[in-house]
């Protein structure tokens, strides 16, 4: 079938009049629970199923993506309630992606599809040169797995197409973790991504999210900047060395790199190795809350200090002690920076906004005595679109501080 075929009949579904129609006419993407006429037909609908939802006045919106099961009911797919979900449609909106993602970067290691913004709801997908993973985060990309997987095919050209079901939203739809191979071969060993004048390597099927994080490239770029030759740094919550190894090839004459996991700091290893400075990168494996104060114990001190911990405020629920959190390892890395050196913080948590991040960030260097000057915000890449009606599409913050 294609997008030129008519399209089935469809069950709809309504919002009721407090529902915000106007934000999702918009480009608002989704409707909640508790803005959705939820009868007995609407509740019995299967999780991914399409319908066409209406406004308060039964006039169609758009075609939307339901999940009765979820606090996010429904997804906007298509104005036109009469799309056909298919191959080619998949492949119009990718096509679409794909085009910027090529303009943009001279190799293909990008983000190819980034959810809501590029207009794929819940579906994420990275590109690995010839691979590609893709994290079907919302239960209507599991339902139409196989049509995304041969349109992303068509229009990237890829030989290696891996599912990753590690996404912490799969849960909230009701979806299993079990990750698959839905195209060629699984790669058995860990790909090399050529980024800021380092090597990294990304491990496409044990490694976190989809094997590295894109979204931090320009961040990085901006930390090996900051960095004398011949000084040394310190990166902090380090993953596979996404700042460390970028200031290293900057001219940074050492590099210490922080994490909890042992395979993040073994890959990071590879990756040092193989941009051929093995042998001035040390990694420390432990909780780093606890490296950062064994290192003031130390006495160590570095030119550059970054540190980008996992999402401390993943929720609202959670927003307060993420902020203390933030606090805590701004007073414990301030310590350890230079007269005169930077300190680089970031975060990922959507319901931390740049504000509330800021000050808790300042708040801590305060405490730890130091006196700051902000010089730079950063936030994710290009390949990071944001959707402007969505505010959580802008998750990444990264702030920069000059101290004496």
């Amino acid at each position: 079938m294609t997008a030129s075929s008519s399209a089935p009949e469809r069950p709809r579904v309504k919002l009721l009049p407090k529902a915000n129609a106007r934000a999702l006419r918009h480009g608002f993407p989704w409707v909640y629970s508790n803005e959705l006429v939820t009868d007995r037909r609407t509740r019995k609908l299967a999780p991914g199923s399409l319908a066409v939802l209406l406004d308060e006045v039964q006039t169609p919106m758009g075609l939307v993506a339901i999940n009765p099961e979820s606090k996010i009911i429904a997804r906007m797919l298509d104005r036109n309630p009469d799309a056909v979900i298919d191959q080619t449609w998949f492949a119009a909106r990718i096509s679409r992606a794909f085009a910027m993602r090529e303009l943009l970067y001279d190799a293909p290691f990008y983000r190819l599809v980034h959810a809501e913004a590029d207009g794929l709801p819940g579906i994420v997908i990275d590109r690995f040169g010839a691979a590609c993973v893709v994290q079907p985060n919302a239960a209507w990309a599991e339902t139409h797995l196989e049509a995304l997987t041969a349109a992303l095919a068509e229009v990237t050209g890829c030989e290696v197409i891996l599912k990753n079901a590690s996404g912490r939203t799969r849960g909230l739809e009701g979806l299993d973790d079990v990750n698959a191979t839905l195209l060629g071969d699984t790669p058995a060993a860990p790909i090399a991504v050529a980024m800021n004048g380092a090597t990294y390597m990304a491990d496409l099927t044990g490694g976190q999210k989809t094997g590295l994080f894109y979204d931090q490239r320009d961040n990085h770029a901006f930390a090996a900047r900051l960095v004398p030759q011949g000084g040394d740094v310190l990166d902090v919550f380090s993953h596979v060395g996404g700042f460390g190894l970028a200031m290293r090839a900057a001219g940074a004459a050492s590099v210490t790199c922080v994490d909890g996991s042992a395979a993040a700091l073994d890959l990071a290893g590879q990756g040092a190795a193989a941009s051929g400075f093995g042998d001035s990168f040390t990694a420390l494996q432990g909780d780093a809350f606890d490296q950062l104060a064994n290192l003031a114990e130390e006495g160590r001190t570095f030119d550059v200090v970054i540190c980008d911990p996992p999402a401390f405020a993943p929720s609202k629920p959670a927003l307060e002690a993420g902020l203390r959190a933030y606090e805590r390892i701004a007073k414990l890395a301030a310590p350890l920076v230079k007269p005169g050196g930077y300190l680089g913080l970031c975060s990922c948590s959507h319901a931390a906004d740049l504000s509330r991040f800021r000050n808790a960030s300042a708040r801590g260097i305060g405490r730890a005595g130091r006196r700051s000057q902000l010089i730079h915000t950063g936030y994710a890449g290009p390949d990071h679109p944001q959707l402007p009606q969505l505010a959580e599409s802008g998750y990444l913050k990264a702030v920069f501080f000059r101290l004496d």
